[in-house]
């Protein structure tokens, strides 16, 4: 088999995102932050596990007609931190960028602290400071380690 046989063949977006070098495993996790289920009707390419020299093995997910939020890749980035974000339009790559785990995110994640004023029905949007090793709630101290996807706000 020749090398070109062994490449990854994922035709190209016209316009839209690549969200390249996620940790191999974690593309159903980008979808889930990006509220992509499906129902949207977006069309989305996704790789995994797909070998890479500078990881071993990662994910690429292509997300057809939609630019990323601050907010969106600010989550993203905490599931992702070595993601490189492509903007592409009209075929090309107009824009590449990594992400940067924001100091605090806004608004996305739900507490997870029942007793927490967020959850209390109160005009309150949520806001966690983000720490070394996951994220911590603004209002109540609730940190959050376990997996963030399982807290995003509906």
């Amino acid at each position: 088999m020749s090398e070109t046989d062994q490449q990854l063949r994922v035709s190209k977006i016209q316009s839209g995102t690549v969200i390249d070098h996620v940790t191999a495993g974690e593309a159903l996790h980008v979808l889930a932050i990006l509220g992509i289920d499906g129902s949207g009707g977006e069309t989305v390419s996704l790789g995994m596990n797909v070998p890479s020299e500078q990881m071993g093995h990662k994910d690429i997910v292509k997300v057809e007609g939609k630019e990323l939020s601050q907010s969106e890749l600010d989550v993203l980035s905490l599931i992702a931190p070595d993601a490189t974000i492509n903007i592409v339009r009209d075929y090309e790559v107009v824009e590449k960028k990594h992400v940067e785990p924001p100091e605090t995110v806004v608004g996305v994640l739900a507490c997870p602290n029942d007793d927490c004023i967020t959850n209390a029905g109160e005009p309150v949007e949520t806001r966690f400071d983000v720490i070394s090793d996951g994220v911590r709630c603004d209002y109540c101290g609730t940190i959050v380690r376990e997996d963030l996807t399982d807290h995003l706000q509906a």
